[in-house]
């Protein structure tokens, strides 16, 4: 996505539309298999002190939100492309994008928190991974 944005702002349009078209298509491929593992093997809870929980929490719940609204106004960028009103396109891709940069930053954080700083080593439930019970 980000070499996508940077086609676009080079004028290279032709570029730009292959990166975005691709950007979702794999981002779609990681939200199956992301959800695939989470109903079929589980949850990582979180592994660090009780004490940062609600921390964790708050965190994993922006996290949460920000990838959640990410997809939607994907899906509302592309179809002003798709309709060719790229004065729409532009001013939701700008903030598309942005946030799905956000949402992916803040996805290795929390990748790093549950595999690499607090280790939990086992899985669990969704709803106790989130809620940490």
């Amino acid at each position: 996505m980000a070499i996508g944005w940077v086609m676009i702002r080079r004028g290279n349009v032709k570029v730009h539309r292959r990166l975005m078209i691709a950007s979702v298509i794999f981002a779609a491929g990681f939200f199956a298999l992301y959800m695939y593992r989470t109903m079929f093997l589980g949850n990582v809870p979180f592994g660090g002190p009780h004490y940062l929980l609600p921390y964790y929490t708050a965190f994993l719940t922006f996290h949460i939100t920000v990838t959640s609204i990410a997809p939607i106004l994907a899906v509302i960028t592309l179809y002003f492309a798709y309709k060719k009103r790229f004065d729409r396109h532009r001013a939701f891709g700008r903030w598309t994008a942005r946030i799905w940069f956000v949402g992916a930053i803040t996805a290795i954080t929390t990748y790093l928190i549950l595999f690499v700083i607090y280790p939990a080593n086992t899985t669990t439930d969704l709803f106790r991974a989130y809620w940490g019970f």
